[in-house]
């Protein structure tokens, strides 16, 4: 299993597993982690969710070979359940941050409550230069919190966050997708 659960003082823990491929998230991995919100609403001992990625790498993105072959072209398919039970938790999500968080590892930060990075963390967003589109209100979310420019040079350019220039930016209000 890629995805590793526990319950334990009243915390979740949801672990990427997946470290020979630096956690690179796949469309089954995406089902894992939708099941493990839905868990974790559902459990009243439940207090706190920690996300947080297995070995050195939060997480390196989608598996690209597996989203080739198994693209979420549906509001059913796992990558959208996953990202509407994690905009739609009502307990507070955290999220453990250590070396790259990729992609939908960085886009997936900005539905949580709480990031805490390690010295190594580093976000990118390398969509424009992969030639698709920034997902799940990317687009949206990062200029709310680092303003227009600084979020056009980074979604445009692809260009890494280090932890410290990421502690800069305003933290923004949660707030509910209707999706």
């Amino acid at each position: 299993m890629a995805i590793n659960t526990q319950v334990q003082d009243g915390i979740a823990r949801i672990e990427l597993a997946r470290p020979e491929r630096k956690n690179a998230i796949t469309a089954e991995m995406y089902g894992q982690l939708a099941e493990a919100l839905a868990a974790a609403a559902q459990d009243d001992a439940v207090r706190a969710i920690v996300v947080h990625g297995a070995s050195t790498v939060f997480c390196a993105g989608n598996d690209i070979q597996d989203f080739l072959e198994r693209p979420p072209l549906s509001e059913g398919s796992s990558a959208v359940r996953f990202m509407k039970a994690l905009a739609a938790q009502e307990k507070p999500v955290i999220a453990a941050v250590n070396g790259a968080a990729v992609g939908i590892g960085t886009t997936l930060l900005m539905h949580c409550d709480l990031v805490y990075c390690a010295d190594d963390a580093m976000f990118s967003m390398p969509f424009v230069s992969l030639g698709l589109c920034p997902e799940f209100a990317s687009s949206l979310l990062v200029p709310l919190s680092a303003g227009y420019h600084k979020a056009a040079e980074k979604l445009l350019l692809g260009e890494p966050i280090s932890a410290e220039e990421g502690s800069r930016y305003r933290p923004r209000r949660r707030s509910k997708w209707a999706w």
